[in-house]
């Protein structure tokens, strides 16, 4: 996971601001505004421009992981916004600690739409049928607020061409995608980002299930 260059001065834990500037549709503007307070930025400045606003913020830098694609779709494609190095503040809690608990295969093996249609009322899933997983992928965000352990690669039983057909017949909630930014944003201190020319993928640093719970249980 990202993490500032902090400096600590007399005893002080500092971290870099950046200031930011948006030009947003005055329409758009109330998202923004919600999803800044929540990246802990303090608002400096806010003037009218036609049909649009200005605004000027004072953020953490670890507060922009991840904005930009939220900004844009929020906007949807309207905003206007960049950022530049201010200064040092004081270190803010509560920046990226609002997230739920992760989807994590337990499995090897390739996902099926029978295992997906099984746990979709777990969370939302990042996989479609056919896709590559492995032990310790993760590969959705849970409903709740702890990491829950899944087999999105079972299989269904047939026992005559009915139940073949019915299986063909399933349908599935689109799944949901992320970009490189905003899957930095959203791994845990557990978690890691893979990147290859093909994927983007997150998963937990140690795959092994057994080996996570047993160190969980540490004091």
């Amino acid at each position: 996971k990202p993490e500032p260059i902090t400096k600590l001065v007399d005893g002080k834990l500092l971290e870099p601001y950046e200031r930011l500037f948006i030009l947003v549709p005055e329409a758009a503007s109330g998202p923004i505004i919600e999803n800044l307070g929540q990246r802990r930025a303090e608002l400096i400045n806010m003037a009218p421009s036609g049909s649009n606003l200005n605004l000027e913020y004072l953020i953490p830098a670890r507060g922009l992981i991840g904005f930009r694609s939220q900004f844009l779709t929020d906007t949807k494609g309207e905003g206007v916004m960049h950022h530049l190095f201010d200064s040092y503040g004081l270190w803010k809690d509560g920046i990226g600690q609002h997230r739920q608990g992760s989807l994590v295969a337990f499995e090897d093996g390739d996902a099926t739409a029978y295992g997906i249609h099984n746990v979709e009322d777990r969370g939302v899933l990042f996989v479609v049928p056919g896709e590559k997983i492995y032990t310790g992928m993760v590969i959705g965000i849970h409903h709740k607020d702890d990491d829950l352990d899944i087999n999105v690669c079972k299989k269904k039983h047939l026992t005559n061409m009915r139940s073949s057909n019915a299986d063909e017949a399933i349908r599935l909630v689109p799944p949901l995608r992320f970009s490189l930014e905003q899957a930095m944003e959203f791994i845990a201190e557990d978690e890691l980002v893979e990147v290859t020319p093909q994927t983007i993928r997150m998963r937990k640093k140690v795959l092994d299930r057994t080996t996570r719970a047993r160190l969980r249980k540490k004091p």
